[in-house]
């Protein structure tokens, strides 16, 4: 495995070895940058990456830009109206070609030498060069690239794992929602100053929920776990998964999770990594807003606002809680051994308008909320996990047996072989 030697490998597999089961991960995993680079390897440039939305670039020549650890990345729409993803890499000195965030353009140029190149990634010039130059080969690195219902998902693998049984199952989840109609309606970027694990072990438990999480409580079943679901609660659970179930019926649409306690992911294993469900919320709900009520038009094929939450989930780096008038996406990507850039878009119909279909401190309060409370507490976690007193305590078995699959799931990925 390039940049990884056999010995630094044994390394890691002496780590691997030393976490005790049904337990966190030793201090090393989030503070070791052998293993962060052997995390790059082995999961970020081996499997699929959620990108981003299709709406992102509804026009040719429409980009954004993402960087996975080193590696900086255009996502763009070409000229025949296709998605791709291309390295952001000049073929001639390795300048970056776009720096911005996103934007339009015609053609990429080189700022430090201005070679020129196709939105399809293809050299068009490379002026001051000599005149024999074959530069038939010295087009864009490209990504492999699967679009799916809107959504995005790249691979820096030469050989990317299979994506159909993925697209299988979240394909037909993803679809009454409408996200390839859809529009963004906001962006936040975040730094977070916490290891990327860190981010998707506080996503994988609700046992912080009750004192950290007011506003979402309020609005989900899925903080309840067989320690502390009362009778009257599995009652209130019951009633609304069987209320849903006989409406959502004549929409084609099923509660796929009517238990306690979050759903189960991810699983070990090369089809893990992925999952989709829908929820229902509890009555009065009608969308993951402050209070319940529906403040944006109906997206995608719905045609009435009773229809839970849509919930995917992709390793490792993607999760999205949608509702009937609006989907949050969020999407990490890892910036160091103890950083991870968090991005989080907001969607709504595609012919929504800002203030007059819906008000961005409507749709935003619930999960901005949510999502900056959890990035408080993973950098608390953080700076925890750095102490030389530091010692990995016991899984709750009620609520935290996700991140104890998290773990196994991370674990068998670094550890496998080059």
């Amino acid at each position: 495995m390039p940049g990884i030697s056999p010995h630094e490998h044994d390394h890691i597999m002496e780590l691997v070895a030393r976490r005790q089961p049904g337990h966190g991960l030793p201090t090393e995993f989030y503070v070791d940058e052998l293993v962060y680079q052997a995390e790059l390897e082995r999961i970020w440039r081996r499997g699929w990456l959620f990108a981003g939305h299709t709406c992102q670039v509804p026009q040719p020549g429409d980009y954004f830009t993402l960087d996975v650890g080193s590696d900086p990345l255009i996502v763009i729409r070409d000229d025949e109206g296709s998605i791709r993803a291309l390295h952001n890499v000049c073929r001639h000195r390795g300048a970056e070609l776009c720096t911005a965030a996103s934007g339009r353009i015609g053609r990429f140029i080189c700022p430090y030498h201005q070679w020129a190149y196709a939105r399809d990634g293809s050299l068009q010039s490379c002026r001051g060069m000599q005149a024999d130059l074959d530069t038939s080969d010295l087009g864009l690195h490209g990504v492999h690239v699967q679009v799916l219902e809107g959504l995005v998902f790249i691979s820096l693998a030469e050989e990317p794992p299979a994506f159909d049984l993925a697209a299988a199952l979240i394909g037909p989840a993803a679809r009454p929602q409408g996200f390839e109609q859809a529009r963004v309606a906001k962006i936040v970027d975040y730094d977070v100053a916490a290891n990327w694990k860190i981010v998707w072990e506080n996503n994988r438990e609700c046992y912080h929920c009750n004192v950290n999480h007011p506003q979402y409580i309020q609005a989900n079943f899925d903080h309840y776990n067989a320690d502390d679901t009362t009778p009257q609660t599995q009652a209130a659970i019951d009633a609304a998964s069987a209320r849903s179930q006989e409406k959502w019926a004549a929409s084609g649409l099923a509660v796929t999770h009517t238990r306690t306690g979050m759903t189960s992911f991810p699983a070990c294993g090369p089809d893990g990594w992925f999952s989709a469900n829908r929820t229902p919320l509890v009555d009065g709900y009608l969308s993951e807003t402050m209070d319940g009520c529906q403040v944006a038009p109906l997206m995608g094929d719905y045609s009435d606002p009773d229809v839970g939450t849509l919930r995917m989930r992709t390793m490792p780096n993607f999760w999205n809680h949608s509702s009937c008038d609006h989907g949050v996406s969020t999407r990490l990507l890892p910036a160091g051994i103890g950083r991870t850039r968090v991005q989080v878009t907001w969607l709504v119909a595609g012919d929504a308008e800002e203030d007059r279909d819906y008000r961005l401190d409507e749709i935003m309060p619930f999960w901005q909320l949510t999502s900056e409370q959890d990035w408080t507490i993973c950098e608390s976690v953080q700076r925890g996990v750095g102490s030389s007193r530091y010692t990995p305590g016991p899984f709750s078995t009620y609520k935290e047996y996700n991140v104890d699959a998290l773990v196994n799931w991370y674990l068998e990925q670094v550890g496998s072989q080059p």
